[in-house]
């Protein structure tokens, strides 16, 4: 019994150890962004005589710099402040993602529940087997056509159809988890087909929504391409503008960049924490029976 109960305590020590050291892998590119974001130029340039951890000299400058604001250790202009690019971004991810989500609930649903469109799953995946710019070249030349370059609904458009794949498979996977014989006793209590999906459906569906809506959210927010080949100047994104963040007298600015970066990571973790009590029911749905 001794034996049983030092191996399980090894066991258990280098599960956590193993867990410990991913966590700490994991994290050490975030420590280091965050820690560049309030860094003076001086000690994340070539001037510096040694990389450090932590700032020697904490200072907001990096902030202050790409909303606009001059600083005196930071002589370099930039044609455009973040806050566009954030709106942008904020605007095409979210519109995008509730496009996606809407149409691919319904299309999952109906698949689903009535087979219906035996060739529609089949149909959706084939917009992600082919590359991306093979896709991106006719939609360029559409776009341009209908005027949606360089705007926002243009862009979030496209992030709906990108990543309504996604949606749709993720979404059809959890209505074939659940129980149709809930769904089949409220249609024989006399309750119509919409009111059996607004009023027992997707209430149950729920936490699974939530986990699906919260990946095809990242998706969007992440997009570089897209971005890059249907924006100009007035509507592009956090990581279109961030790749911009350059000079020729100090190269590549990465305490801007680690700044932005900073801010960008926001909504991805607000999102994920306003809706963490569905994200674990939703991720683990369907695997208990």
């Amino acid at each position: 019994m001794n034996r049983m109960t030092r191996s399980a305590s090894w066991f258990l020590a280098l599960r956590y150890s193993l867990i410990l050291l991913a966590l700490i892998v994991v994290l050490i590119p975030v420590v280091w962004m965050a820690a560049m974001a309030f860094k003076p130029v001086e000690e994340w340039t070539a001037a510096g005589e040694s990389l450090h951890w932590l700032p020697l000299q904490p200072t907001l400058d990096n902030f202050r710099f790409i909303f606009g604001s001059s600083t005196s250790r930071l002589i370099v202009s930039i044609d455009q402040t973040a806050g566009r690019p954030i709106l942008a971004s904020l605007l095409s991810a979210s519109i995008g993602t509730v496009i996606a989500m809407v149409c691919g609930t319904l299309a999952a649903y109906g698949v689903s529940r009535f087979d219906a469109g035996r060739n529609l799953p089949l149909a959706l995946l084939q917009l992600r087997i082919f590359p991306p710019m093979a896709v991106m070249i006719p939609v360029m030349i559409m776009w341009t056509f209908l005027g949606m370059i360089d705007t926002w609904f243009g862009l979030a458009l496209i992030y709906g159809i990108v990543t309504l794949p996604f949606s749709f498979w993720l979404m059809k996977t959890f209505f074939d988890e659940m129980p149709r014989e809930l769904e089949e006793a409220a249609l024989v209590e006399g309750c119509t087909r919409f009111r059996v999906f607004h009023r027992i459906t997707l209430p149950m569906m729920m936490a699974p929504f939530a986990s699906a809506a919260l990946l095809v959210f990242i998706f969007n927010w992440s997009d570089y391409l897209i971005a890059l080949l249907l924006t100009t100047k007035e509507w592009r994104t956090i990581p279109v503008y961030m790749s911009s963040l350059s000079s020729s007298m100090t190269g590549q600015l990465y305490g801007a960049k680690a700044a932005l970066g900073l801010i960008a990571a926001v909504p991805p973790v607000v999102l994920g924490l306003a809706i963490q009590r569905y994200l674990v029911r939703g991720l683990t749905f369907g695997a208990l029976k």
